[in-house]
């Protein structure tokens, strides 16, 4: 939308996703990414930390858009993600009775950084509901997590490389065998022009 504040944030995840059900009926997801840069020290020829940002960001269920439920089931604590939405402000008062207002990341998008992490992508399924089946958005056995190391592996296949040449596996998200959705007959009729209608050069 016009006027607003989009970010992009690179980093770790201090704590596993905290989902909430509201009092009329959403679900949200709040994490905070640690997003550290990195400098270099020409005195010591060293790579240093600089000072985190820690930004706290939340994530909300819609009809067709689990993603609440999609965090929940996919990223874990420590886990390197990239995250993208808009900068929102809104206030709230504490439990002391004080009004207070804080700057939050309202997500678009948000998944693993694949410079460090693996992963196995599952497709939701389009039941129209929230939490219907098919739920999850990297997904290993039993929704893996963070697997120690530097590498998150989203299911025993995970860590095979797909040989060339070969078929796509049978419980591939993208495959397509339905008439209506293959493009690969695109062009091959004269509806938009064929091979006699290109110009003699």
């Amino acid at each position: 939308m016009a006027g607003d504040t989009y970010v992009t944030v690179v980093g770790n995840l201090t704590a596993d996703p905290e989902v909430r059900t509201t009092s009329n009926g959403g679900t949200v997801a709040n994490i905070t990414i640690a997003s550290t840069p990195r400098q270099f020290n020409r005195n010591s020829g060293q790579w240093e930390d600089g000072d985190a940002l820690f930004m706290r960001c939340s994530a909300w269920d819609s009809t067709y858009n689990p993603l609440a439920s999609n965090i929940q089931a996919s990223l874990t604590k420590g886990m390197r993600v990239i995250a993208q939405g808009r900068l929102v402000q809104r206030s709230y008062q504490d439990r002391e009775g004080n009004n207070r207002s804080v700057v939050e990341l309202r997500l678009d998008e948000i998944g693993p950084a694949l410079t460090r992490n693996t992963a196995q992508v599952t497709r939701n399924s389009n039941t129209g509901a929230p939490n219907g089946g098919g739920r999850g958005g990297f997904a290993g056995a039993g929704n893996g997590g963070y697997q120690g190391g530097s590498s998150y592996q989203g299911g025993a296949a995970a860590g095979a490389a797909p040989q060339q040449g070969s078929q796509p596996p049978a419980q591939d998200p993208w495959s397509s065998t339905g008439s209506g959705d293959s493009f690969g007959s695109f062009g091959s009729s004269g509806e938009f022009g064929g091979a006699g209608d290109e110009p003699e050069f």
